[in-house]
Formats: structure tokens, C-alpha cells, sequence
């Protein structure tokens, strides 16, 4: 790789620290229902707006030692974890997709675009998701959308079987219908209905069976989970303390099936350059 694929590269990283930026933003304020595009950034400590050399990605948290100019309260370092692995996702998916300087195709840069889009999904809603135990509808209605311009993409522009996709758009007629009839009575916060929406939206753009690979994880990780949960003995007391809240303990399915999903994708990605 010479230095001007060097240096593109360095630049994806940045817009991917960007993008991890935005998502922190996003996680925090979403749940509140609060404004993420207009809306000025703010400590949430200590409510103080930031100012630009506070919002620079990665390198803010680095000088600033990792707490608020203002309060000099400690960030949580999520943010700054987040920044990165965002930048190396960016960065990824690039080399696998095999973008290059030289020779930027539409077709590439197209599909990478919607990988994007595709990956600002999955972090919303994995994100949200485990703070809130449950799937934000504003973050469903997103996938939905990404979701229809990348089927008529697809059809129009690459040819691609449009009964298939149909189907897809007849799932998604159907989910929302039953949403509206039946699951509010027994799914609090419409949970099956975020968890069906998600897992139809990762199989338009992963595609059948690493959606299928992904259930299959997530059900073992329950599996596991819920087997050692019984497994492990509790006294008498702690069970009276814990017995109401146990009730309503909720795992984080959205959470699992995301990361599950995102390193399945990412796996498939990178044996499929190997292969070519």
C-alpha cells in the first residue's frame, strides 16, 4: 500500500472517530427522546456546552486525561472505546470492500455507503438497547428506511431478484400490523416487535445465513446464560430481595443479536477477499 492509500485510509479512520462521536451522542440522548442533530453538545455531568476543542474525537479525551474541562468530573471511558473501535470498523470494512484511491468504482463506494448506514443501526441499537432494555422506535423506523433504499438500490440498480425483497417488505407489513393488533398486550415496550424488525433488517444487508448464524449464537448465548443463572444456588434471602425484580428482568437480546450480527458480517467480509 503506498502513501496515498495510506493516507486515505487514515482519513476513513477519522470520519469512522467522527461517526463513534456522533453514535456516544446518539446512545445518550436518544432514550431521553432529546434532539441529536441540533442540539448543542453538553457535559452531562455538569450540563456545561463544549466547546470545539472539547469534541474532537479520540484526541479530546487523550489531553483532557479523561474528565470534563469544566466540572473535572471522569468521562466514561465508553466514549473513548467507543471512538476507536468505530475508526478501525470504518477502516475494515474499506479494506474488505477493497477501496481504493486509484480506482474508486461507484459500485464500491455505493455499497459501502449503505455498510455505513447498515453499522450506525446496529450501534444504536445495541447501545440503546442495553442501557434501556429495549428497542427505541425511532431506531426501528431508521432500519426500516435504510432499508428500503438499499432493496430499491439493489433491484434497480444491481438487478437483484425483487420477489425476494418482496418478502422482506411483506415481513415488515406484517410485524408492524401485528405490533398494532396484538403485541402491545403482551409484549411490554413492543420488545418482540423491535427484536423482529431488527432481525429482518439484518437480513436484508447481511443476507440469509449470517442473520441465521447470528440467531443461532444469540440462542446459545441465552442458553448458557439461563443455565447457569439456575445452576448457580441462591440463598433464601437474597431471592426475597430479588424475587419482584426478578420478575421483570429483561435479557438483552437487541444487544446480543448486534454484536453477534456485526462480527458475523465482518467475519463473512474477510473470508470472502481471502477466497477472491
Amino acid at each position: 500500500m503506498d502513501i496515498y492509500n495510506v493516507i486515505f485510509y487514515i482519513l476513513i479512520f477519522i470520519i469512522g472517530t467522527l461517526f463513534g462521536s456522533f453514535y456516544t451522542l446518539a446512545v445518550y440522548r436518544i432514550p431521553k427522546h432529546e434532539d441529536i442533530t441540533h442540539k448543542h453538545s453538553y457535559c452531562p455531568k455538569c450540563n456545561h456546552k463544549l466547546g470545539p476543542l472539547d469534541l474532537i474525537p479520540v484526541f479530546s479525551y487523550i489531553f483532557l486525561k479523561g474528565k470534563c474541562r469544566y466540572c473535572k468530573k471522569r468521562i466514561r471511558p465508553r466514549y473513548f472505546i467507543i471512538e476507536i473501535l468505530s475508526g478501525l470498523a470504518f477502516v475494515a470494512l474499506a479494506c474488505f470492500l477493497k477501496l481504493d484511491v486509484y480506482e474508486p468504482t461507484a459500485e464500491s463506494l455505493i455499497q459501502y455507503g449503505f455498510m455505513v448506514l447498515y453499522i450506525t443501526f446496529l450501534v444504536l441499537m445495541l447501545a440503546t438497547e442495553k442501557e434501556s432494555r429495549k428497542i427505541e422506535k425511532s431506531i426501528s423506523v431508521y432500519g426500516i428506511v435504510i432499508s428500503l433504499m438499499y432493496i430499491v438500490y439493489l433491484c434497480i440498480v444491481e438487478g437483484a431478484n425483487i420477489y425476494r425483497y418482496a418478502i422482506y417488505l411483506m415481513f415488515y407489513i406484517l410485524v408492524l400490523i401485528l405490533d398494532t393488533v396484538t403485541l402491545k398486550k403482551y409484549a411490554k415496550n413492543a420488545y418482540t416487535d423491535g427484536i423482529l424488525l431488527t432481525i429482518i433488517t439484518m437480513a436484508i444487508f447481511t443476507g440469509e445465513a449470517v442473520t441465521i448464524s447470528t440467531i443461532i449464537y444469540v440462542l446459545l448465548i441465552i442458553s448458557v446464560y439461563t443455565l447457569l443463572k439456575r445452576i448457580k444456588r441462591k440463598s433464601k434471602k437474597e431471592r426475597k430481595k430479588i424475587g419482584k425484580k426478578k420478575q421483570n428482568e429483561t435479557l438483552p437480546i437487541g444487544f446480543y443479536l448486534g454484536v453477534a450480527n456485526a462480527l458475523n458480517l465482518f467475519i463473512a467480509l474477510a473470508f470472502t477477499k481471502l477466497i477472491l
